[in-house]
């Protein structure tokens, strides 16, 4: 394991767009960055966020976590004066029941105001909920893209275009130092931009710029296609994506993105191992290292099951170290300081 992995490409690319973008300099947009994030049909390895300042620092007043479809129901729609919660929101599409569990949900998270008057649930809000998010760009991360790569990435970037769920799709490489890139030489759809990234110095050169998609028109999500080689000409299957929906989503993808930032990788590995560090590189940026190894390991390769893990021994939570639980617990408190650091408004 290596750091020129597509694992550690990936953590490189959300530290290099997290200081560097937008690209354009006149842009005042706050940034918020993510990783594997999507639909049920897609993920992206790199979501980025173009944020209105002001509005997402009122977002912070709903709290870190984000906030799911029930909950956004009942916050977006919420009056700002007392009324009977089924004449204050619109008719949610299923039973009310769920709705009443979304009502004591946000309650208890202290984002809605409530109470009972003639036995019914009256309701109100606390704040307006914000129009926070501008655009989602989604980053394709292929640091060796060969032909065979280029063909599964042409596809997927294929249902991005079509769909037009994100404002922008680019493919970010790593540079070979040619004249053009090869990159550029692939079957890849034309709106989709090119990046190429130099994990090392977290420098980076647009080779080809996206085309802006169509977010606010009806989009076309791909269902199958002809699967009968060069000469088959049968049609594909498809079906059309509503606006409302496609808002909807984007704005679902943006909360999962706020609460949860790029860093939350140490989440699904084993801190707690003894053979676990951080190593900070270019920019500050903290990487995860494994000894036993030798090398920036990926989630999969760092979990129980890996017949390499040794928990810390006891002594090392109680001897030297200024906190509760060790240097793993330290590890996660480093990592979520940081990723609050880039949430603006966040406690």
């Amino acid at each position: 394991m290596n750091d020129a992995g597509e694992f550690g490409f990936e953590l490189r690319t959300c530290r290099w767009a997290e200081r560097q973008w937008p690209l354009e300099a006149t842009s005042d947009r706050a940034v918020i960055v993510a990783r594997q994030l999507g639909t049920r049909d897609r993920r992206w390895d790199t979501i980025v966020l173009e944020c209105d300042p002001d509005a997402l620092r009122k977002r912070a007043n709903f709290g870190s976590n984000r906030l799911d479809s029930d909950l956004l129901h009942v916050v977006r729609n919420a009056p700002a004066d007392w009324a009977y919660y089924r004449d204050a929101l619109p008719d949610p599409g299923y039973p009310w029941r769920y709705v009443r569990e979304s009502i004591h949900r946000a309650d208890d998270r202290g984002i809605l105001e409530t109470r009972k008057r003639a036995n019914r649930i009256e309701i109100r809000r606390k704040w307006p909920y914000p129009d926070w998010l501008e655009r989602v760009v989604a980053i394709e991360n292929k640091p060796d893209l060969d032909a065979s790569a280029a063909r599964a990435l042409g596809a997927q970037l294929e249902y991005d275009v079509a769909v037009a769920l994100a404002d922008e799709v680019w493919v970010a490489t790593r540079p070979t130092g040619e004249r053009v890139e090869p990159v550029l030489f692939e079957d890849l759809p034309i709106e989709a931009g090119v990046l190429a990234l130099q994990p090392e110095t977290l420098s980076a050169s647009v080779e080809w710029y996206p085309r802006s998609l169509a977010v606010d028109e009806p989009g076309t999500r791909i269902l199958e296609r002809p699967a009968g080689g060069a000469r088959d000409g049968s049609a594909a299957r498809f079906e059309y994506v509503d606006p409302a929906e496609k808002r909807q989503t984007r704005l679902e993808i943006a909360e999962r993105a706020y609460e949860r930032g790029w860093r939350s990788f140490v989440e699904t590995m084993r801190p707690d191992c003894r053979h676990f560090e951080l190593r900070a590189r270019t920019g500050g940026q903290a990487m995860p290292y494994c000894h036993a190894h030798g090398g920036c390991q990926t989630a999969a390769a760092c979990s129980g099951s890996c017949p390499e893990f040794e928990p810390e021994p006891p002594t090392w939570r109680t001897h030297g170290w200024p906190i509760e639980g060790g240097p793993g617990t330290r590890l996660q408190q480093l990592l979520e300081t940081r990723r609050r650091r880039n949430r603006p408004g966040a406690d």
